[in-house]
């Protein structure tokens, strides 16, 4: 039956088809499963589940299970919702979610009770008339669902409730006495008895300890309270009806009473299974590994269900060794299991696309095994160690908690993937400038180390001494400079990827600067290089060679930099916990870009080198990676009035004498 829609008018379709235990029921989600294919709409499966104490027969339960496996491997998402109004849940579901098509079976049951007017489709249409429901008939051997085991446990009643059934009547009747003997109406007594029933309802499991309660309430009232009393007779004709009135009032007040209790047995249970799927989406954010995520997902299975898990994880297609789970934590699972269970694990990785439950294949399987899955990738198995087939309420809280936790799985690799992006990225773009610097660069050295050798090979006799000398000496400069440029590229590589050891020794300041100083670029002679000792003898932690190598290229650096006449001068000494270096100059000095960017590998500023000198910008990259690694800082600032400053500074090293 057809109905007008207002919804598909304004948004996407979405089909809804209802789940039940029914044989038949698997064509019905078939059928729905095409209309969504044909309107190309969102697909969803609803189970409504009536009163989760009560659990269907071992079959039905089997079969309602493999309808939920099937409405999945078509696609749909699984929703199991808890109430007692069937109709009203589905059309309350479908108002919410913006459902426009509702595909339901229309089964041989009628009505779930006499009273009802109206059948469950027949109901729905009534309350939904703005959705297309769609009504395929069900199966020819359709019966109303019986429980069995919690009803059984409802309607035998223990020895302890006969016990406090019998007090309960024991109390209330003495109870009854003592307001006899003060003067109270006998309506007081039966409001006491009624309280009665209620108290035993709430303390008993068994709905018979109702009506025994109920029905010796009014047997003792009529012997303790009518007249005559202490026998079973009744003088006055009305009191039949005060009976009949007074069991009504009972039943009705023990049942209702027992209908509380479940329902708010039932609220806690849901409640607290919600509470453990929220607090795994919170949990799942906040871990950083493939390990955090499987352990965080174990915990919070073992608290829904109580049972012990084992996990085995999946990476590149293959099953690894599995890990079991409990509430006292992890360790390593055997490796000998049973072939049956091999099978299962191996059935639940091939078949990626299915939950993986092994119950209805495999029986005699030691676990429950569900796939960690997203999007038809499997990242990880777990096994269950239930006795029981799971409700389909708590089969729906297991499969968004593993659906959690294989995105969370699928988000790290993402990000893993991201990382690695970058440092391709990065690697790349290091060795774009890499080459960019070098084909720039390296030829004018190069081209000018050739010319003159070639001068000196072919016209070595016609070269007079001083033109012989220039050009030996600018060979002998070109070469240092490819010879430092080489060893400060291996140095800043070598750093980053942790290849030097930093041996730190305890080191005396000074003569590491005097030492660099003599080490300094052959054009030093044209500036005017001063150190201000320090009247203490500093001390740092360091090591020497390194830091010593710092020194000569912020050196040379300001030699480059500045023009022939220039001042630079070293002061160092302590402060605090740190010693400190300061290497200024009087050259053009740094704007605040060239500042933020001078560390920077390949960076070359904007000012014109003083000596038409090339600069890869490695010399200060160097000098960052170095003192960093000594866990110390570097930094560049101005100089008054002109000029430029650089600083580092190390931790600093005290020296113990024992007397």
């Amino acid at each position: 039956m057809s109905k007008n829609n207002e919804f598909a008018k304004n948004g996407k379709e979405h089909v809804l088809v209802c789940l039940s235990p029914s044989p038949t029921n698997h064509r019905i989600i078939e059928e729905a499963h095409e209309l969504a294919k044909a309107f190309c709409a969102d697909f969803t499966a609803i189970y409504i589940e009536k009163n989760p104490m009560n659990t269907l027969p071992e079959e039905d339960e089997k079969r309602l299970h493999a309808n939920i496996r099937f409405a999945e491997d078509m696609g749909a998402k699984i929703i199991t919702v808890i109430g007692e109004n069937v109709p009203f849940q589905i059309a309350e579901f479908a108002r919410i979610a913006k459902v426009t098509k509702i595909v339901i079976g229309r089964s041989n049951v009628g009505r779930y009770h006499f009273w009802d007017r109206q059948t469950v489709t027949d109901q729905l249409i009534s309350i939904a008339p703005s959705i297309d429901i769609y009504i395929i008939p069900d199966s020819n051997v359709a019966k109303k669902v019986t429980v069995h085991n919690k009803m059984a446990e409802q309607i035998i009643p223990t020895g302890k409730d006969l016990i406090i059934t019998a007090l309960l009547l024991f109390c209330v009747t003495v109870l009854g006495i003592c307001f006899s003997n003060l003067g109270f109406t006998e309506s007081n007594i039966i409001t006491v008895y009624i309280l009665g029933v209620l108290i035993n309802a709430i303390l008993t499991k068994s709905h018979l300890c109702s009506l025994i309660s109920s029905f010796c309430s009014v047997l003792l009232f009529n012997y303790f309270f009518t007249e005559p009393k202490l026998t079973f007779h009744a003088y006055e004709p009305g009191y039949s009806v005060t009976f009949l009135i007074m069991l009504i009032a009972a039943l009705l007040t023990g049942s209702l009473a027992y209908r509380l209790k479940d329902v708010a047995s039932e609220s806690a249970r849901a409640s607290y299974r919600t509470k453990v799927l929220f607090d795994t989406n919170q949990l799942l954010q906040k871990a950083r590994s493939v390990d955090e995520v499987l352990a965080v997902t174990a915990k919070q299975v073992i608290l829904l269900l109580d049972k012990e898990v084992i996990i085995y994880p999946v990476e590149g297609g293959r099953l690894w060794d599995g890990y079991n789970y409990t509430k006292e934590g992890k360790k390593k699972s055997e490796k000998n299991i049973s072939e049956t269970d091999k099978t299962a694990l191996k059935w639940v990785l091939e078949n990626k696309k299915r939950a993986g439950r092994t119950t209805k294949v495999y029986p005699d399987a030691k676990c429950l095994y569900l796939a960690i899955r997203i999007n038809g990738a499997v990242y990880g198995i777990i096994g269950i160690y239930v006795d029981r087939i799971l409700t389909s309420f708590e089969y729906s809280i297991m499969m968004s908690i593993l659906g959690e936790c294989a995105l969370a799985i699928e988000n790290l690799n993402n990000e893993k993937a991201k990382e690695a992006a970058a440092v391709i990225a990065q690697n790349e773009k290091l060795r774009a400038n890499l080459l960019r610097t070098i084909s720039h660069d390296l030829r004018t050295p190069l081209t000018s180390i050739s010319g003159n050798a070639n001068n000196l090979l072919n016209h070595d006799g016609l070269l007079d001494d001083a033109t012989r000398k220039q050009i030996f000496i600018d060979i002998c400069d070109e070469s240092e400079w490819l010879i430092n440029l080489v060893e400060n590229l291996l140095s800043v590589t070598r750093i980053e990827n942790d290849e030097i050891k930093i041996n730190k020794s305890l080191e005396v300041l000074d003569d590491v600067i005097d030492e660099a100083i003599n080490h300094i670029d052959r054009r030093s002679v044209e500036h005017s290089i001063i150190v201000k000792h320090p009247n203490e003898i500093v001390l740092a932690e360091m090591d020497a060679k390194l830091i010593m190598q710092v020194i000569i290229n912020i050196i040379n650096n300001a030699i480059k930099y500045t023009d022939a006449g220039s001042n630079i001068q070293i002061v160092y000494g302590t402060e605090g916990e740190s010693v400190y270096v300061k290497i200024a100059d009087d050259g053009p000095g740094m704007d605040r870009d060239m500042k933020a960017h001078a560390f920077d590998m390949f960076y070359t500023g904007k000012n014109k080198v003083a000596d038409g000198q090339r600069s890869m910008g490695l010399g200060l990259a160097l000098c960052k990676a170095v003192i960093e690694a000594h866990g110390g800082s570097i930094y560049a600032e101005d100089n008054e009035p002109v000029g430029c400053i650089i600083t580092f500074r190390l931790k600093k090293g005290d020296v113990l004498l024992n007397e």
